[in-house]
């Protein structure tokens, strides 16, 4: 079990024994946290959807002419939710040395909370219920195929090789994409103070401890796989080469296999990379402009691609396999 030691500790006091800041270097951006919409599911260990499958086929009829009666189709879907769990035990003793318990504490559980927000991101995005099923199943395991009936909405960016990236159009509504939380239970990360109690080490003798736990019980549910578009296939030595594909086409692309931008809320996903050359690209052709630009939403300043919000997220990956 991993505790934090006496050399943990001892980083982040001075030398008169005050609590340091700690430059947080392993944290991310993972913006699209902030966009998901949260609805309780339908059921207790998932969500159930009803998907119209096929609609009736009038018939044209002349006079003294019966007509066959017809109906829709429709097929359910269950998504799954997993349960996200972390815990910290920090020695009485050794929280106390700093002379601010409550600070040392705080800082003891922070990286806690970015690795929850890490770990939920890269779920979103690669969960993968057949060799983990434990998770939820994530979006680039239900766009993987350009065959598949979901197929065009994959743009294929030409890339081969295993250096390869994604950019992401996704709407977020209750009949688009939205995540879900257990039902009659609450929405988002939770975390219990559990104060001071026993633990034990590894030959099973007890001590004392302050004990925090998280956990975040949570699944994705794609209701219209219409409104979710993946840009696969971009090969990061190509485009690093200048040889890549115009990044601005494929966007426009993406934007049009969507039946409406807003039926929700619609948003770009890309990692520092793809943004590096999406901005490179633009600068390039500058009388074309790219569409790329700034505008101010509730006071932040955010990107935007032809007016749809430009986001990223550091744990889409630069050594994604060739989606074929």
């Amino acid at each position: 079990m991993a505790r934090q030691t006496l050399l943990d500790q001892s980083k982040t006091v001075d030398a008169s024994g005050k609590t340091m800041r700690i430059v947080e270097m392993l944290n991310e951006t993972n913006e699209v946290i902030d966009h998901m919409e949260w609805y309780e599911a339908n059921g207790v260990d998932g969500h159930t959807t009803t998907v119209r499958t096929g609609i009736p086929t009038p018939v044209w009829r002349m006079f003294n002419q019966g007509v066959t009666a017809t109906k829709s189709e429709t097929a359910q879907v269950t998504e799954g939710v997993g349960m996200m769990h972390d815990r910290s035990e920090l020695d009485v003793d050794l929280a106390k040395r700093g002379g601010d318990l409550a600070a040392q504490r705080l800082q003891n559980a922070a990286p806690h909370f970015e690795g929850m927000n890490q770990e939920f991101s890269s779920t979103l995005f690669y969960g993968n219920t057949t060799t983990a099923p434990q998770e939820f199943h994530g979006l680039s395991n239900r766009y993987s195929s350009l065959s598949a009936a979901n197929g065009e909405n994959i743009i294929n960016g030409g890339g081969t090789g295993s250096d390869n990236m994604s950019i992401w159009l996704i709407v977020w509504g209750p009949t688009s994409v939205f995540g879900i939380y257990p039902k009659g239970s609450m929405a988002g990360l939770e975390h219990r103070d559990l104060g001071e109690m026993d633990v034990y080490d590894s030959d099973n003798k007890p001590f004392r401890a302050y004990v925090d736990e998280w956990k975040w019980h949570c699944g994705v549910v794609l209701a219209d796989w219409r409104f979710a578009v993946r840009i696969a296939n971009l090969d990061v030595s190509e485009l690093s080469a200048g040889t890549g594909p115009d990044l601005t086409e494929l966007m426009i692309q993406a934007e049009l296999r969507v039946p409406s931008l807003r039926i929700g809320r619609a948003v770009w996903y890309m990692n520092r990379t793809a943004e590096q050359y999406l901005e490179i690209q633009r600068l390039r052709n500058v009388s074309a402009g790219g569409g790329l630009n700034y505008s101010n939403v509730d006071g932040k300043r955010v990107r935007d691609f032809r007016g749809t919000p430009v986001s990223i997220v550091d744990q889409l990956l630069v050594t994604e396999a060739a989606v074929s």
